[in-house]
């Protein structure tokens, strides 16, 4: 089978197309033909060796690629049941999905409705089930609460505006750039702002308040300003670290800008059954089929040209979400 693997870690001259041998599932295990894979910031976090040595997500070199994707059911390993041949299942935190095969266990498949296109369920299973969590259990929004979105235009952030807005939260979005605004204005955000200043622009919005929950995917350039825009005994969460990650800040800080509450967390814990994962899964795929949320795919790619997509994702290029279409 054709797949994109990685033997050391480093920029995209790391990336290597190797033909393996079909892999065979083991306990526990199903045997998926992996149609489409989502293309996300986690796949070049892995290239780059940020998950070496984490007990969350214990990756190992040598690795094929790819932490999300969407496919048939070929056959299940020894104690597996529900999951029959033919059946269209979609995983994420399971890697391997930059390849004609993946291995996945059966804990991290969620079934796929038959109306959904499997590139839509590929695109859209990470994203969603994180942006579930963050709004629903972190942010626990509804109306008369408010929040700020860092990186909105983001596919993440685009969900995370959607449903804060269904869910009759005031919606904050900062963004770098006229074409990124339009797309958080066109998902709902009632405040658009550009990263310079955003705190004093919050406040300013706020009566000198600032926002119940601010979501902080940036780290080092945004989380310090990122505590000034939160309200009194409000809630920063740091869900990822794009601009890298803040190694000094001391926790009297939080006390200073407002008895804060700040926390890091990883969708691990937050899918840490098959329950809780196809629970939230099929959540995001009924909120895509009634229309009540939107995900663009915004660039298609091969195994031919995964370069490409991690560029445009380094460069913080990319609008609507990146899918790789396997070999038929």
């Amino acid at each position: 089978m054709k797949t994109i693997r990685i033997e050391r870690y480093g920029g995209a001259e790391v990336l290597q197309r190797q033909d393996l041998p079909e892999p065979e599932p083991g306990p526990g295990d199903v045997l998926v033909r992996v149609r489409h894979a989502g293309i996300n910031f986690m796949d070049v976090h892995t290239r780059q060796g940020k998950y070496e040595g984490s007990r969350t997500y214990p990756v190992t070199l040598p690795c094929t690629l790819g932490m999300e994707g969407a496919g048939e059911v070929q056959r299940a390993g020894p104690g597996v049941e529900g999951f029959a041949p033919g059946a269209r299942v979609a995983w994420c935190l399971s890697w391997g999905s930059y390849a004609e095969w993946a291995v996945v266990p059966a804990a991290r498949l969620a079934p796929v409705p038959q109306a959904l296109p499997l590139e839509l369920a590929a695109a859209a299973i990470f994203p969603g089930v994180t942006a579930h969590y963050l709004v629903h259990d972190l942010g626990a929004l509804a109306p008369g609460r408010s929040c700020l979105v860092h990186a909105a235009s983001g596919v993440i952030g685009q969900l995370i505006v959607q449903w804060a807005v269904q869910r009759g939260a005031t919606v904050f979005a900062t963004t770098s750039s006229e074409a990124k605004a339009r797309v958080a204005r066109g998902h709902g955000a009632q405040h658009v702002l550009g990263y310079a200043g955003f705190a004093d622009a919050v406040r300013a919005a706020t009566g000198g308040l600032g926002v119940d929950v601010v979501f902080d995917p940036i780290g080092r350039d945004t989380l310090r300003e990122s505590l000034r825009a939160t309200r009194r005994q409000g809630l920063v969460v740091n869900y990822g670290a794009v601009s890298g990650p803040v190694r000094d800040l001391d926790p009297i800080e939080l006390g200073e800008a407002g008895s804060l509450f700040l926390t890091r967390p990883r969708l691990a814990d937050h899918v840490a059954d098959g329950d809780s994962l196809r629970r939230r899964a099929a959540a995001v795929f009924a909120a895509l089929l009634d229309g009540s949320l939107r995900l663009d795919i915004g660039a298609r790619h091969t195994l031919d040209d995964v370069e490409a997509a991690h560029a445009a994702l380094e460069e913080r290029r990319a609008l609507g979400k990146a899918v790789l279409t396997l070999p038929a």
